[in-house]
């Protein structure tokens, strides 16, 4: 496919695809499917070999959330029953976070719902890092808290964060219509605040909320411009007692063709397959691994993964290696530029971020699905907040 190769070639020169382009991967057949993976992969592997890059998320504080977004189990009247409790301890945090480094994660993406940080949530969260750090001095460790205001940033950074997520969720024109009590503009300036604060930026999209190709299009493109080290990729997980409970849009290829488009339009970037793989991609997930670089090792915010040993089977059986603690994950060009090293926003890291409440498109968007996998979301009871070991 002349599409293909112009994409590869693009891609291997870090050069910008036209949304023409980036439309067109997303509306290739299911005949296409292997072809495209292919020629996405050649990109992947150009910029980070057939390395894997493993994240462990520690959930400090469950549910409650005064925000309204859409498609989280933790938003204001959510009738999802979800874990809920008060902020870990320090050492609470560092236990659930050692597991997942002794399972081979090379990052730890503390989350916390709410809209954001208090000063004296910042004073916790500092707290937090020090006690990881200083059983696991070399693990990177990125923050999760929500909307930044003035300092906070500074002060994670000084605390020994790395890295800062908050993702932008959905393109800017639907926004409006997942959440109500915060803007993408909000979400936009809290990035730049991590970034000018010198933390690595991490900022992703969530698809499968009925938004179109051109909403998914937007998104990556809003986000190619912002530029973070590392782009989430979350595909919507329908809890029940959310608003978007009954938004199945999904199949494993159309997950495919996303992570594809992202690939192509951010090349050199850490692409992370986040919350939903399981869900959405099923037996399908290793093809997933020769477009993303990175993924959440076990259990999300919110939700359960597949066992932690089955991620690290799945990696080697697909060929592919574990990133090493030694080994730096970005290109020489984007690390040489990079101050700190990170992942979801007040609506999260790893377990879906914004859905779209909107109705599907009726011309761009994905496959009808028959039959919703129920059965495949499973709440989480164990790890963090709870009496039960991680899965990691």
């Amino acid at each position: 496919m002349d599409l293909l190769t112009a994409l590869v070639d693009k891609g291997l020169r870090r050069e910008l695809p036209t949304r023409d382009e980036a439309l067109a991967v997303l509306a290739t057949s299911d005949d296409e499917l292997l072809d495209v993976v292919a020629a996405a992969g050649r990109v992947r592997r150009k910029w980070f070999g057939r390395r894997v890059k493993l994240n462990y998320l520690v959930n400090l504080k469950s549910g409650l959330c005064p925000e309204d977004c859409s498609y989280c189990s933790q938003r204001l009247g959510s009738q999802a029953g979800i874990l809920k409790y008060t902020w870990l301890k320090p050492e609470q945090a560092a236990d659930a976070a050692s597991a997942g480094v002794a399972g081979g994660a090379k990052r730890v993406c503390l989350v916390a719902s709410g809209r954001g940080p208090t000063d004296r949530d910042v004073e916790r969260v500092s707290e937090t890092i020090a006690a990881i750090k200083e059983r696991n001095e070399d693990v990177e460790v990125c923050a999760c808290l929500g909307l930044l205001t003035g300092g906070q940033a500074e002060r994670l950074r000084a605390a020994g964060a790395d890295a800062y997520n908050h993702n932008l969720n959905t393109s800017e024109s639907t926004y409006g219509t997942i959440t109500t009590t915060h803007t993408y503009a909000d979400r936009v300036d809290t990035v730049q605040q991590a970034q000018a604060a010198g933390l690595s930026a991490c900022s992703g999209l969530i698809a499968g909320m009925g938004e179109s190709d051109a909403d998914l299009v937007d998104v990556v493109f809003g986000l190619r411009g912002l530029d973070p080290d590392s782009v989430p990729v979350n595909f919507l997980i329908p809890f029940e007692g959310t608003p978007l409970a009954k938004e199945w849009n999904l199949t494993p290829q159309r997950c495919l063709r996303i992570l594809a488009m992202v690939r192509f339009v951010c090349p050199d970037v850490e692409v992370r397959l986040a919350g939903g793989r399981e869900v959405h991609l099923r037996t399908m997930q290793p093809l997933a691994l020769h477009l993303v670089n990175s993924i959440f090792l076990g259990d999300y915010l919110t939700s359960e993964g597949q066992a932690g040993q089955a991620d690290l089977d799945m990696i080697a059986d697909a060929g592919f290696e574990v990133e090493g603690a030694g080994t730096t994950t970005l290109p020489a060009h984007r690390a040489a530029g990079m101050c700190g090293a990170h992942d979801g926003g007040c609506g999260g890291c790893g377990d879906t971020a914004c859905a779209g409440a909107h109705a599907p498109a009726e011309t761009e968007a994905g496959p009808t699905v028959q039959g919703a996998r129920t059965d495949l979301v499973a709440v989480r009871r164990r790890g963090a907040g709870t009496d039960l070991p991680p899965n990691a």
